[in-house]
Formats: structure tokens, C-alpha cells, sequence
């Protein structure tokens, strides 16, 4: 059985310093950074990299319900998707302290569920629920966003994700309720986007897919399935087309649950595992890539926090954060380098409904 200590402090309705900079942990560990929907808020934890301990920072607003965060690669920015208000929000990260300051908040004008930054950290791509559409937002050499965006291409209503590949010549955007994948050629040049021939990928119906990891180095993504609670390998051919060739469960066989959805998957820095939430059986799946031919099998499942909407894996791959929306906990697991399995080793109280969380390393900038 799962055990935890669970860990509970007070937000207070202003920006507030937790914890003075340095008090916990030393460099090698992580800022931690947390949407905390129901208070308008941004919540920092700083991550203690010897035992797993979540030590709040700062708090800061932010204008609208704060959802889906992103970081760039060195760790100098964040930006949040604002989907109560239509907004994108740029901030600027302290390089010592890792605490937020809002560069600029732009109007989008519809409900941005997702943001990334792409290869190059040129550009900020969204992807928007409701309005069915994908745009991209030109990154400042201050960090923060261009008003208009470059451009803005309709799709079809529940856009649930939108990445590039590694080179950043190709973005995927998958879309839950016609279940699609659409597929683009990127020019980073022009921050451009352009359909490919075909411009999706049809999915068989209820399968839903969500959100994409992609293996390192290779030209194999993953995507969840929130409808059929499991997870597809694709491989993206020369002309940045998809082929599924392997799907595995979320689920094990006896999980007598109802009702179940995915919510996020991503692959552990080494490669070797998949880790996907879902919301009903309220879990971490574990589900192995084989080295040999990069099928899908699953492992195991481990207990988490109510509605596991968002998790994030350390860049060192040594710790798993998983966030409760409707218990408004983050839980820390442990990872199992030879096995990839999660012990748990704590839970912290941040908020009410806890949408996603990221980390970056302390000290990950000059």
C-alpha cells in the first residue's frame, strides 16, 4: 500500500514570498512551478533533489485561470495559457531565486489549452479547445510575446496539444472529439505553418487523442488516448507524416473502474518508459518501449492524487510530480532507475484545482 505524509500550507490573495532564496536545497535541485486554477495563481515550490521534499517559494496572480505552462530549454521564461480569459502570458524567471515576474499578457480572444515553445525558442505555438485552431506567437528578445500573432490557422473544435519534433520542421496537433491528428510543416523562418498532404490523421472513433511525448533523438512520438485510456507509438516518416504501429492499455485488467480518461503522457529521459495519468482510476501508468523494436507493453499502475490532470519528470529523471485538479495536492515520487517504478515519498497541499505542473533545474540560467 501507498503511504505519504501530506503537508499543508495557506495562500494568501497576494504575491507572497514563502521562503527566502536559498533557505531549502542547494543547486541540483528544482524550481517548481504550479497552476492553481481556482485561486488565479502561480505557485512555486522549490523541489529538494537529495529527498523529494516540496518547500513553497512564492505566489504570484495571474490574469485569468492559469492552465497549460511551458519553459524554455535554459529555464529564463515561462509562459501560461490563460483559458478563462483568452490570454497568453509571458514571464521572465529569476535566475536565482526562480520567481516570476509577468512580461506581458496578450488577448487570444479564445481558449488556449496548450502552449509550447519551439525548437529555437523563436516561437510560442497554442492550440485552442473550443475554437478549433492553432496559433503562433513570435518570442521577443525580452521574452515576452508579440501582440498579434504570426498566424492563426482553424482547424476543428477540441485541440488538445500542439509540438514540434526535435528539428522543428514538423508540428502535430491532436484533437479529442473528431479524434485527428493534424499534421503541418513548420518554417521557422517565416513562423509559418502549412497543412501536410493529408492534413490529418483519422483515429478509429472514441479513441481521443490528447497530448504527445517524443522519444529522444528519434523520430518516434506518443500519444495518449484520453477516450481509450491508452497510448500509441507513431513513427513520423520523411515528409513528417504519422504511422501508428504499436498501442498499449493504461490500465490493468482488473481495474474495475467505469470511467476513465487519460490526461498526460510523457517519456522518462532515458527513453525506456512511459508514464500516462488517468482520471478515474486516478493513476500513473507505467508502460515500457521495447529497446528492441519500440512496442508498447504495460507495467503497472501506481495510485495518485484525485483527477490527475498534469504530471511532470525531473530532467534528471529521478522524480515524478503529480497533480491532483480535485484533490488540489502535488504528490513527489521517487523513480526507479532500473525499473521505472514510482514510490512515493510525499504530498504537499498547493491549491484548489490543480491544473498542471513543470519544473526546471536551480541554477539552469547565468
Amino acid at each position: 500500500m501507498r503511504q505519504s505524509s501530506v503537508s499543508v500550507f495557506v495562500w494568501l490573495p497576494i504575491i507572497l514570498l514563502l521562503a527566502p532564496a536559498g533557505q531549502h536545497g542547494l543547486a541540483g535541485d528544482y524550481h517548481v512551478y504550479c497552476s492553481v486554477t481556482g485561486q488565479q495563481a502561480i505557485v512555486q515550490l522549490r523541489l529538494d533533489s537529495a529527498t523529494g521534499a516540496l518547500h513553497p517559494v512564492h505566489r504570484i496572480g495571474t490574469p485569468g485561470e492559469p492552465a497549460a505552462l511551458t519553459l524554455t530549454d535554459n529555464g529564463r521564461f515561462l509562459y501560461a495559457s490563460m483559458r478563462s480569459t483568452g490570454r497568453l502570458c509571458s514571464f521572465a524567471v529569476d535566475a536565482v531565486s526562480g520567481q516570476l515576474t509577468l512580461l506581458n499578457a496578450v488577448d487570444v480572444g479564445a481558449d488556449p489549452a496548450h502552449v509550447s515553445v519551439s525548437p529555437g525558442e523563436q516561437y510560442l505555438f497554442s492550440a485552442y479547445y473550443a475554437a478549433g485552431g492553432v496559433a503562433v506567437h513570435r518570442i521577443e528578445e525580452d521574452g515576452s510575446l508579440s501582440v498579434q500573432p504570426v498566424q492563426w490557422v482553424a482547424t476543428e473544435p477540441r485541440a488538445h496539444a500542439i509540438e514540434a519534433d526535435a528539428t522543428g520542421r514538423y508540428v502535430f496537433v491532436p484533437h479529442t472529439s473528431p479524434n485527428r491528428i493534424y499534421q503541418f510543416r513548420f518554417d521557422s523562418a517565416a513562423g509559418l505553418l502549412s497543412a501536410a498532404d493529408p492534413a490529418f490523421l483519422q483515429r478509429p472513433e472514441n479513441t481521443g487523442p490528447r497530448h504527445l511525448t517524443w522519444a529522444p533523438g528519434s523520430s518516434v512520438l506518443f500519444v495518449d488516448n484520453e477516450q481509450g485510456s491508452s497510448v500509441t507509438a507513431y513513427r513520423m516518416d520523411e515528409q513528417g507524416l504519422l504511422e501508428p504501429f504499436s498501442t498499449a492499455s493504461s490500465l490493468p485488467d482488473d481495474a474495475g473502474v467505469t470511467q476513465n480518461s487519460n490526461a498526460e503522457v510523457l517519456i522518462h529521459p532515458s527513453g525506456r518508459w512511459l508514464y500516462v495519468s488517468n482520471r478515474g482510476h486516478d493513476s500513473i501508468a507505467l508502460i515500457s518501449i521495447s529497446a528492441a523494436d519500440g512496442r508498447l507493453q504495460f507495467v503497472e499502475a501506481f495510485a495518485t492524487q484525485q483527477t490527475p490532470r498534469s504530471f511532470a519528470i525531473t530532467a534528471d529523471g529521478c522524480w515524478l510530480l503529480s497533480a491532483g485538479e480535485a484533490s488540489g495536492n502535488l504528490e513527489t515520487y521517487r523513480i526507479d532507475q532500473d525499473h521505472g517504478r514510482l514510490n512515493s515519498v510525499g504530498t504537499s497541499r498547493v491549491g484548489t484545482r490543480l491544473w498542471w505542473v513543470t519544473s526546471s533545474p536551480v541554477n539552469s540560467h547565468p
